[in-house]
């Protein structure tokens, strides 16, 4: 131990005493400061014994060692006594009880009596060791550190600043926690400072240590602890809504408060921390007491039994979110109102008060020290405590409700109570699930991919070179003999340099030669051998060369490829998908299905195209193929977060919660965050009844959606600038449609969005019905308006899913009317609603019904989501209504959005009943294109060729219409019947031709 700073003389002497809790530890020997180094070498060691109990652990964290550097004083010199203490310091034992065994600290030296001085601050070098650890590695790994920091009580009633200058008042606030498995222990904080208003609490403000009276100004504060404030949005504690943010930044500013700032420490063994585990799980509000007393007075009355405490108020801290996994401090603003044992019991399952128990303790301490005094003098001070407590007791039940009182706590945690599942521990569990799938040798797909390239770009070439000869020597041109053919191909190489189409053909193929050699050959390092590039540019020759006449063998050839599908050459992949989505909306699920494999062959290492495939086994009521679909999709890409998320669907589906938790979970953990997967996280521990997990995951999404809400009104209010910037450019509102029976709006109300209204969104876009159910419910229940429209809306959407149109359009209904009783500007909800009833109509077989939902729902400005199924229903009613011109119409709007072989079959079908047989079979020829295995377009091919002549040609088409397997009975029987017309009309013809023969 050595101390260096300013000394007062160059030959003064000074010792060290050190102290813990009121002990006296030892006095090191008289020490000379040495004055070219201006230090003291002490060298003096003490021992303490450290017991291995759990309120002397506690003591370790909140009773530092106390230093004193005294200044020894000659016997003539005895009468300054009193100003021979130089200073102190302190040393935090904390680091013994975080493992380690020894530790060195650098402490300042802070003078008793007055401010430290401006120069270098005087200093004390210690070093701290035990012989053993103070906890084993098994213990420490098991205990905790609680941390309570009792910043300020704001907003105090008036009365203490009336009073507090007629006497010293004592602020003092308490709470209970435990300390082992079957003992508690109680946190008092007792040196709050009373302060008027007038300016905002210092930001960033120095925590202070508990136990001050012995130490000096300086040492008051906990080295690097601060009080770390967050916005009041942030906090966890009661008063964070809009209306009590506008108080706290009033009372925070204004009013009078007591501040305190002090933070106390308490060690937790095991049995503690699972006590504290325990206790939040069976009441999380826990109550921290206030009161304020006279300075060295008695509290309450003599009765040790129940003594009065002078304004007790109570606040109720909710411990809940300690629970929650990783989180290790809680902070906020906690209203305090007037004590009661009924609500103290009530609130917190608790009957006994911590100020009356140490009030208590402190009367039975008092009577036995007075033990010795006369009758007389003990009843004179019971008197005055009694009235004491009679003029503090009434006030005590109004005036912190009146003056709003509350109390910023902060309780903070070394571990979590339950710790957090990492990323890394989540992926692993998904993978020990679902073992990701062996990624597909990107070799062969890619050298394929490379060769056809070529062969692209040698037929590009050909056509090219083409057009350069017609140019020369014109289309018909062929050379007589050798002799010419070879003057022509000077010439044409001749042209092709000159025009430059030689040098862009060379860097055309460039490309494609390199594909080859990277993806083919598996070449991609430099040769270094002259010898081996050699051979391999002879080798690349050779295959190239080879290549080429393949590729000018199918240019050229009159046979096509019979193994190659039409669909694999002119379908992409966008179309496939959209095909696939349009089969399923329709109710053809085979062909959907198909559809959807093909893009799962073609693309093996895409997740979506498996999702997507399993979402049309759950509209099936397939779901173990769902499942497997959804599975496959994680097996190739194991963050592929929907298909989590509907993975841990169908696992709580089949009460495999643990699967669940662990898919729902690593989807939460995904980037970027889900708001629906954070929901379903918190449905699923809402069915198992587990509150605060339930409330983490739902507080978590409501954070996640405010985030996003923000960030599109920001974006709203940028446009919105923007178009003020630009008002030529904002559109015209004559050309928005408005809302039946309504009339012009100025304020239109903005609809309520919930976590749940996504979540069910989700649900039913992938036909989750069950889920859907329960998150509807949980909608219900947080919406203040009884659901709203967004609610019947989903309901109404559940309702279709289940087949049942009849409710389904009741609740479409209610949708609509309310619409219209509140005024609404015309959206995008209203056309959705429209449309699906329109689907519940058609589905039912009322189409006039349908036809009109239809209509209205595609005169808004903002078309329905599904506008193409909408189309192709309108067009299909429109036909079966004998309106041909308006089929047509409505199916060539479809063809020009969104083309298919049902967009160009219907208009093909409208045409032809229209009797325009060259734009029918125009559009039937597409429709073929697109799909040619489906049978009605084979068979109005067929009927159109009938009535153009070509009978051979419509017998060959009703065949494949017949293969595929026509399911249009009417329609076949309509072929049957034009051919048998037409047969008779020439048997009719030929009889007729007979007659006259025989006549002449």
């Amino acid at each position: 131990m050595k101390h260096s700073g300013q000394g007062k003389k160059a030959d003064f002497q000074s010792f060290v005493k050190v102290e813990v809790d009121g002990t006296v530890l030892g006095e090191s020997d008289k020490k000379h400061v040495q004055p070219l180094e201006k230090r003291v070498h002490y060298d003096f060691n003490c021992s303490f014994n450290c017991p291995n109990e759990a309120q002397a652990l506690s003591d370790f964290a909140n009773k530092p060692f106390i230093l004193t550097v005294i200044e020894f004083l000659p016997d003539e010199k005895k009468v300054e006594a009193r100003n021979a203490v130089l200073g102190q310091a302190v040393v935090d034992l904390l680091p013994l009880l975080q493992g380690e065994s020894s530790f060195s600290s650098t402490v300042s030296l802070n003078p008793v009596n007055s401010a430290p001085a401006s120069g270098k601050q005087p200093t004390l070098d210690v070093c701290v060791s035990v012989l053993d650890p103070v906890l084993t590695e098994a213990e420490l790994s098991t205990s905790n550190l609680l941390s309570v920091t009792m910043e300020t009580v704001f907003s105090v009633p008036e009365i203490w600043m009336q009073q507090s200058a007629a006497a010293a008042y004592t602020y003092t606030t308490a709470l209970e926690v435990p300390l082992t498995a079957g003992r508690d222990q109680a946190l008092v904080f007792c040196e709050g400072l009373l302060k008027v208003g007038g300016q905002r609490e210092e930001k960033g403000r120095q925590k202070k240590r508990p136990h001050r009276a012995t130490l000096v100004a300086g040492n008051h504060f906990l080295p690097d602890a601060f009080i770390k404030q967050e916005s009041m949005e942030q906090e966890d504690g009661e008063l964070t809504g809009l209306e009590a943010r506008r108080f706290r930044i009033e009372a925070e500013t204004n009013n009078t408060r007591v501040s305190i700032d002090t933070q106390m420490r308490c060690f937790l063994n095991e049995g503690g921390t699972t006590r504290l585990r325990q206790k939040i799980t069976q009441n999380r509000l826990w109550p921290v007491e206030i009161m304020r007393s006279i300075m060295l007075a008695p509290i309450g009355k003599l009765s040790e039994e129940n003594p009065e405490i002078p304004f007790h108020g109570v606040a109720f801290v909710d411990m809940g979110r300690l629970l929650y996994p990783g989180v290790r401090r809680i902070r906020g603003a906690y209203s305090i109102q007037p004590f009661s044992e009924a609500e103290l019991l009530n609130k917190a399952n608790r009957s006994v008060s911590v100020l009356k128990e140490q009030a208590k303790a402190a009367a039975k301490a008092r009577a036995e020290s007075a033990a010795s005094c006369t009758k007389a003098k003990g009843g004179k001070n019971g008197d005055g405590g009694n009235k004491g407590g009679k003029e503090a007791k009434e006030p005590a039940k109004k005036v912190y409700l009146e003056a709003k009182t509350y109390v910023i706590i902060e309780i903070a945690l070394e571990k979590p109570l339950v710790p957090k599942t990492s990323p890394e521990e989540l992926a692993r569990r998904v993978k020990a699930l679902i073992p990701p799938r062996n990624p597909v040798p990107r070799g062969p797909i890619r050298a394929n991919r490379a060769v056809l390239d070529f062969h692209r770009q040698v037929g590009n070439v050909v056509t090219q070179v083409s057009d350069q000869y017609k140019e020369l020597f014109g289309a018909e041109c062929k050379p007589s003999d050798d002799s010419s053919k070879e003057e022509m191909k000077v010439q044409l190489m001749g042209a092709l340099n000159v025009s430059g189409r030689y040098f862009a053909f060379k860097e055309q193929m460039k490309h494609s030669v390199v594909k080859i050699v990277r993806d083919k050959m598996q070449r991609t390092e430099a040769f270094t051998d002259p010898q081996e590039l050699k051979a391999f540019v002879s080798k690349l020759y050779v295959y190239l060369v080879d290549e080429m006449h393949i590729s000018l063998n199918k240019i050229y050839s009159d046979d096509v490829a019979d193994d190659v599908s039409p669909e694999e050459i002119q379908l992409s992949s966008s179309q496939l998908r959209h095909f696939a989505r349009e089969a399923q909306l329709t109710g053809d699920y085979q062909q959907a299905a198909h559809y959807y494999q093909e893009l799962v062959v073609r693309h093996p290492s895409e997740p979506s195209h498996k999702y997507e495939w399993g979402s049309l086994f759950m509209q099936t009521r397939d779901y173990m193929k769902a499942k497997e679909c959804f599975h496959g999709a994680v097996s190739i890409q194991q963050a592929h977060q929907p298909s989590l998320m509907m993975c841990g669907v169908l696992a709580m589906m089949f009460e495999n919660y643990d699967e669940a938790q662990t898919f729902l979970e690593r989807a939460t953990n995904i980037e970027p965050p889900s708001v629906v997967a954070w929901t379903l996280l918190g449905l699923l521990h809402e069915s198992q009844n587990e509150s605060i997990l339930c409330e983490r995951a739902v507080l978590e999404a409501r954070r996640l959606l405010a985030a996003t809400e923000a960030k599109q009104q920001i974006k709203r209010e940028q446009e919105k600038k923007e178009t003020e910037k630009n008002p030529e450019c904002e559109e015209p509102d004559s050309e928005v449609p408005q809302a039946r029976g309504g009339s012009s709006r100025s304020a239109p109300p903005k609809p309520t969005i919930t976590i749940y209204t996504e979540t069910v969104q989700f649900l039913l876009q992938n036909v989750a019905l069950q889920m859907a159910e329960h998150a509807l419910s949980q909608e219900l229940l947080c919406c203040d308006d009884g659901g709203g429209v967004s609610y019947l809306l989903h309901l109404a959407q559940l309702q279709f899913f289940r087949e049942d149109y009849c409710s389904a359009a009741t609740s479409l209904q209610e949708v609509l009317l309310s619409k219209d009783q509140n005024c609404c500007p015309p959206c995008e909800q209203d056309a959705n609603a429209l449309a699906l009833n329109g689907h519940c109509q058609f589905l039912r077989g009322a189409f006039t019904d349908a036809s009109e939902s239809y209509e209205q729902s595609l005169d808004f400005h903002e078309q329905p989501s599904d506008s193409h199924l909408v189309l192709l229903r309108l067009g299909s009613i429109y036909l079966q209504q004998g309106k041909f011109d308006q089929a047509k119409v409505a199916y060539l709007q479809a063809c020009e959005q969104s083309p298919s072989c049902l967009t160009w079959l219907g208009l093909g079908t409208a045409c032809y009943r229209m009797e325009d047989m060259c734009v029918a079979e125009e559009a039937l020829t597409e429709a073929n294109h697109l799909n040619n295995q489906n049978a009605e377009v084979w068979v109005y091919l067929a009927l159109i060729c009938l009535k153009s002549g070509r009978q051979e040609e419509a017998e060959q088409f009703c065949k494949y219409a017949t293969m595929f397997k026509l399911k249009n009975g009417p329609l076949l029987e309509e072929f049957n019947e034009l051919i048998d017309e037409l047969r008779f009309s020439h048997l009719a013809s030929c009889f007729g031709t007979s007659s006259e023969q025989v006549g002449v």
